[in-house]
């Protein structure tokens, strides 16, 4: 949600987000029952313990009553062990049902991020993104295990006390309460006040993430061009403002509870002033002057709950239109609806006058038509930008094109469900994306249907298997994030195992050898032909010589199609394609 609109609704209580949360405790609605009643029950005993005092001391200990003194301990004593053993319940119970929401939300939160299209993660930092899965989903903990059913015992609380407390003497409940103007009027203050700062702190924080994501994850891009003292300066001043921020909370809530205590002992001033006289006077007994003082400290106790949990509340509001928007966003890229679950890749890939734009404004691909037959290799070559990329993406359907057709044999992307279509498809990129798991893991990516055997078989076929066993664990060594404890060659032959283990209909290799070293180079050399082997294939490289064998050449230029062919077909025309390669062949012979 925006900004502005952000702001504006902050300090008003959305029942239709209230109405949503409360959706995520239907699965546990009985124990919430049960919270619902062991809270009436905490909310009646605490005021019992003064009256029963008050009994003490005017039915027993003025009439040195000892057996009705020693009954009435008793007593009290047990109504202050159930009210703890039934306290410790609700609050285990609630604490339970908070934990169990907050993992429903966090797992329907990830499982709409990955369906999400890549356009979105094209616009939205990632840092932003993680705020929503742990920073916005713990505010809920506190609504969810505490808040709305405190709430109402804090409520419930107050009624029972000013019940007892109007039993006992109306005169002295009409005394204590004259202070709740001042109460209101300074619960009101520190609402408004605090309200704007954890707005605003929520805000801070979710800077701060996104920065800390961005830059930790190019911490050697930061290193190599030396700018830490700068990105230190940047940080300082999103860390500064948040600590300023905090800071201001602290303050008001250092006001606030003295505050409130103060109205206590005023409170209770008065309470002593009056009682006073009429203890002397015998209108008035020495129990109920204790059990007042107790009542009005007791009183104020709950009132004060009310305002924190009252910020909770506003923070989990705050929050939960961040999740529900997240939630609510529909960027998905949609299947026709009668999309094929199956479908057997038999004769060729086809594109069909397609044009393509990621913003609709600037066309990255204009008027691209080719075909792919079954078991073909075929190289797309071109300049930076000239879109190589962007027809691997189309294809791999992270995007829809907005004119023209791609279809496998005949049938349109859109009428195959994604999960198919991409089943047959393994990409090996330039940047290769290893996860901190183990290197069997990062081939087989957890799929049952790669056998350790079959991965270890990839390994020796791609001969990657002398530097996986050389690890301590061989194929279960645990890789650093992003397997940085690899070279850039070995992690790209990692990737390749990965492709070749998957056993794809169609091999997709996007500069997939640009960033390796000559002698990794020679090795995936010398395992290529058996990777492309009765399979169809794309390569995209700028290494030209990677592409010689290709059946066909692809030549883009600033998004078009302009030359295809052969190797010796494109050579003969003596254009674009003919430029690049002798420009590389120049550079190789100097």
């Amino acid at each position: 949600m925006r900004g502005d609109t952000f702001g504006s609704e902050f300090n008003k209580i959305d029942f239709k987000l209230i109405k949503r949360l409360i959706v995520f405790l239907k699965p546990y609605k009985l124990y919430v029952y049960l919270a619902i009643l062991l809270t009436l029950l905490v909310s009646a005993l605490a005021p019992l313990k003064p009256y029963l005092i008050k009994i003490a001391v005017d039915d027993y200990i003025s009439l040195g009553d000892k057996q009705g003194l020693l009954n009435i301990i008793v007593l009290i004593l047990a109504v202050l062990v159930l009210h703890g053993a039934i306290r410790f319940g609700l609050t285990f119970i609630m604490q339970w049902v908070g934990q169990n929401c907050l993992n429903d939300i966090r797992t329907q939160l990830y499982a709409h991020l990955q369906k999400l299209s890549m356009k979105y993660y094209d616009k939205n930092p990632v840092g932003r993104l993680v705020t929503r899965v742990t920073n916005d989903v713990e505010v809920l903990n506190q609504l969810f295990s505490s808040g709305l059913i405190m709430m109402v015992a804090d409520l419930m609380l107050i009624f029972w006390i000013i019940g007892f407390m109007f039993y006992t003497d109306v005169k002295l409940t009409l005394l204590t309460i004259t202070v709740l103007p001042l109460l209101l009027l300074l619960t009101t203050f520190f609402r408004r006040k605090v309200r704007v700062l954890f707005r605003d702190l929520r805000n801070e924080v979710s800077k701060m993430n996104s920065f800390l994501n961005e830059f930790i994850s190019g911490i050697s891009t930061v290193k190599v061009f030396g700018q830490e003292k700068k990105l230190n300066s940047e940080f300082d001043v999103i860390n500064k403002k948040t600590r300023e921020l905090n800071i201001k909370t602290v303050f008001y809530y250092a006001m606030f509870f003295p505050a409130i205590e103060m109205i206590g002992a005023i409170a209770t001033a008065i309470v002593l002033w009056y009682a006073a006289g009429n203890i002397l006077s015998g209108v008035m007994t020495v129990g109920i002057l204790i059990a007042f003082i107790q009542y009005s400290q007791m009183f104020f106790r709950p009132v004060r709950d009310l305002s924190e949990k009252y910020t909770t509340l506003q923070n989990a509001m705050a929050s939960s239109e961040r999740i529900f928007g997240l939630l609510d966003t529909e960027d998905f890229l949609q299947d026709a609806p009668d999309a094929l679950e199956k479908f057997d890749f038999k004769d060729k890939i086809k594109f069909e006058n397609v044009s393509f734009s990621y913003d609709d404004n600037k066309w990255v691909l204009k008027d691209i038509s080719f075909e792919i037959k079954k078991g073909e290799t075929v190289a797309i070559v071109g300049a930076t930008g000239s879109g190589k990329t962007s027809i691997i993406n189309l294809l791999c359907r992270y995007y829809d094109y907005q004119s023209g057709k791609i279809s496998i044999d005949g049938i349109e992307l859109k009428n195959i469900k994604q999960k198919p279509l991409r089943e047959k498809i393994a990409l090996v990129m330039q940047d290769v994306f290893l996860f901190s798991r183990t290197i069997k893991e990062n081939i087989n990516l957890g799929s049952e249907d790669i056998s350790d055997i079959e991965v270890r078989n990839a390994a020796i076929a791609l001969g990657a298997a002398p530097f996986i066993e050389a690890n301590p664990d061989g194929f279960d060594y645990l890789l650093n994030e992003r397997g940085q404890s690899l070279s850039t060659g070995q992690r790209q032959l990692i990737s390749f195992c990965r492709a070749y283990a998957a056993n794809p209909e169609l091999l997709i290799l996007d500069e997939a050898t640009s960033s390796i070293d000559t002698e990794t180079e020679n090795i995936i050399e010398k395992s290529l032909e058996k990777l492309l082997e009765n399979r169809t294939s794309i390569v995209i490289a700028h290494r030209l010589s990677t592409i010689k064998r290709a059946n066909k050449i692809l030549v883009l230029h600033k998004g078009q199609i302009r030359e295809q062919g052969t190797h010796d077909e494109l050579l003969q025309l003596n254009g674009l394609y003919a430029k690049l390669y002798m420009l590389q062949y120049n550079e190789v012979s100097v």
